[in-house]
């Protein structure tokens, strides 16, 4: 049996902002799929504003063994061929930061048998199957160790829409599950989501003129009115949200001491297909990843964008379709 409590503690005035500001681009989609695991409440909740946050829905055990696993992989304990390992802008170039302190991010958890659970876990599919219907493949995973802030801002996460860096549609079939791994919120550097922002258009994104810089790949919004509504996503260890690819968010600063972890992962129906993104406003970051490819294989290996997601998704239920 699954917990199903979720968060609607959304002012009403802050709503009846959105559903005006989306009003003129609103279309007749239904969000999700026909299921008995949901509410009515949850469903309407998830139409209107784009997400849903489930409480305590991963235990502490397995959210410890992730976090054990990610300090050996810090501490070069184990090797990992395969993982993406990230550092914070703002200790990059230090040859004296070491360990947990010195990876913000690691990314294509497939290819770790621990942390890849976390992707596979019946509590977490069990949800997604409500948007993506029964056949899903994993397709990009984390475990994200937001650092404390220097002073320099560098840890926040630009508000973005993650469908920017996908190049398979439909969004409707597109879900991201993020957990906690412990509280976070404002001062820590929580989620921030603009509600029913999922209604919208893909906004043209690009890397913010920040000061002391951004992370790669941090790429943000471009035209974002600073004035749309907001909502903070405080959640205790365990509660995990749910949000579709079109949501716009973002984080903040970690402004304590310690370091702020959650694990996350997109899923997508496995009947999605793969779009061309020349001449989109995606084209951008398909760019950033040639330069990426050309980088690591050098100019004889042609690898198509749509050739990356496929070796780097992995199906977690039911059958492989198109994808």
């Amino acid at each position: 049996m699954y917990c199903t409590k979720f968060i609607l503690n959304i002012p009403t005035k802050t709503l009846n902002d959105l559903n005006s500001l989306y009003s003129h681009s609103q279309r007749p989609i239904e969000y999700v799929k026909k299921n008995s695991h949901l509410s009515e409440e949850q469903i309407e909740f998830y139409n209107k504003n784009g997400f849903l946050v489930i409480k305590n829905l991963v235990s502490d055990d397995k959210l410890h063994r992730y976090k054990k696993r990610f300090e050996a992989i810090c501490r070069g304990d184990v090797k990992v061929p395969g993982l993406i390992v990230m550092k914070d802008v703002s200790i990059i170039s230090s040859e004296y930061v070491t360990g947990e302190k010195a990876i913000n991010k690691i990314q294509e958890l497939y290819n770790d048998p621990i942390l890849f659970e976390y992707c596979c876990l019946p509590e977490i599919l069990h949800y997604v199957t409500c948007f993506t219907g029964p056949n899903i493949k994993a397709m990009h995973s984390m475990l994200i160790n937001k650092p404390p802030d220097p002073g320099t801002l560098t840890s926040r996460h630009p508000l973005h829409q993650d469908l920017y860096y996908f190049p398979f549609r439909p969004a409707e079939n597109i879900v991201a599950s993020w957990t906690a791994m412990e509280k976070v919120n404002r001062a820590n550097g929580c989620l921030v989501v603009v509600p029913g922002s999922h209604k919208g258009d893909l906004l043209d994104h690009g890397y913010p003129d920040w000061e002391m810089g951004v992370n790669k790949l941090y790429h943000g919004i471009q035209s974002f009115d600073p004035s749309m509504p907001r909502v903070h996503l405080e959640m205790e260890k365990g509660d995990t949200v749910f949000f579709h690819p079109l949501l716009i968010h973002g984080s903040g600063s970690n402004k304590t001491s310690g370091f702020r972890k959650a694990i996350s992962c997109h899923y997508a129906s496995s009947d999605c297909s793969y779009i061309d993104v020349r001449g989109t406003n995606q084209e951008k970051v398909k760019q950033e990843a040639d330069e990426v490819i050309l980088k690591k294989y050098g100019p004889d290996v042609e690898v198509a964008f749509e050739d990356v997601w496929r070796l780097r998704s992995r199906l977690v239920q039911g059958e492989d379709l198109s994808m």
